[in-house]
C-alpha cells in the first residue's frame, strides 16, 4: 500500500477513528458513493473540524493498494504506542482482574489487527508485543482490528523476556499456548490476573518466551491442519477466559 503509515480506510475504521478523537488530516470521499452510513460519516467529520474532499474513485483505489475501502479513505497520525512506564501506570490503576494478551513474533498486519478486534470484543487491558518482533499498526491492520486498534492499548517493549519477568513479580500469571504443552487450554485456571501468551503461527514463539511461562496449554487439533492461524488462537483463549470469569451459563 502507498503511504502505509498514513491512512485508513473503510467506513467502519474511519468512523471508528472519528468516534474515538482520532486526529485525522483529511477524509476523502469518493465520487459516487453515497449512502446513509456515508453520509452520517461525513457529517461527523465536517462536525469534528475535519477537512473532507470528495475525489475520484481511482484516487482511493491508489491510495488503498487496490484494497476494499467502501469509498471513504482518511489522512491519520500514526496509533501511539505505549512504552513499559505507561503500561505499569495502566496496571496501578486497575480496579478489575488485569487480562492482558502478549503477542511474540506476529508479523502479520492482518494476523496483528484480527489479535486486536478479539482483545477489544473481551475487554483486555493491554496487547503486550515486542518492538522489533511485530507487525506495525498500519491501515492493513486497523482496517482488520475495525476500530479496535483506536481503543486497545498496544505497549511495545524492548525486552520480551524481560517484562514478562515484571509483569510476573505483579502477580499476573503467564499462560502460552504451545505444542509442548499437556494441558487443553480449557483446563487452564484464567479466573486470576492472567496474560496469555501466543507467539506466530509456524515457528511459534521464541524458546525464551516459552520458559518464561508460568504455564503451556495446547489447543489439540482433530483434523489434518497442525495448527491454528494466531489470530484464531488468541480469539479461543480470550473466549474460555470469558467463560470462566462469567460462568458458561
Amino acid at each position: 500500500m502507498t503511504d502505509d503509515a498514513e491512512y485508513l480506510y473503510g467506513i467502519h475504521s474511519v468512523a471508528a477513528a472519528l468516534a474515538e478523537g482520532t486526529e485525522l488530516a483529511e477524509v476523502r470521499i469518493a465520487k459516487g458513493f453515497h449512502g446513509k452510513r456515508l453520509a452520517r460519516l461525513e457529517a461527523d467529520a465536517k462536525a469534528a473540524g475535519v477537512r473532507v474532499r470528495r475525489v475520484p474513485r481511482e484516487d482511493l483505489d491508489r491510495r488503498s493498494g487496490g484494497a476494499r475501502h467502501q469509498g471513504v479513505l482518511a489522512r491519520v497520525a500514526a496509533v501511539a504506542l505505549w512504552d513499559e512506564d505507561r503500561l505499569r501506570e495502566r496496571l496501578d490503576k486497575l480496579a478489575e482482574t488485569p487480562l492482558l494478551l502478549l503477542l511474540d513474533g506476529v508479523t502479520d498486519p492482518r494476523n496483528l489487527g484480527a489479535c486486536l478486534r478479539s482483545a477489544d470484543a473481551v475487554g483486555v487491558h493491554a496487547v503486550v508485543v515486542p518492538r522489533d518482533r511485530c507487525a506495525p499498526l498500519n491501515p492493513a491492520a486497523r482496517k482488520v482490528a475495525s476500530g479496535a486498534a483506536e481503543t486497545v492499548p498496544v505497549a511495545a517493549v524492548a525486552n520480551l523476556a524481560r517484562a514478562m519477568d515484571a509483569l510476573k513479580e505483579r502477580g499476573i500469571f503467564l499462560l502460552g499456548t504451545s505444542d509442548a504443552g499437556n494441558t487443553p487450554w480449557y483446563r487452564a485456571d484464567a479466573t486470576g490476573p492472567t496474560g496469555w501468551v501466543l507467539g506466530a503461527e509456524g515457528e511459534g514463539m521464541r524458546a525464551l518466551t516459552a520458559k518464561k511461562c508460568d504455564a503451556l496449554v495446547r489447543i489439540p487439533m482433530a483434523g489434518t491442519v497442525s495448527s491454528l492461524n494466531v489470530a484464531v488462537a488468541t480469539g479461543v483463549v480470550l473466549f474460555e477466559t470469558v467463560r470462566q470469569r462469567h460462568g458458561a451459563g
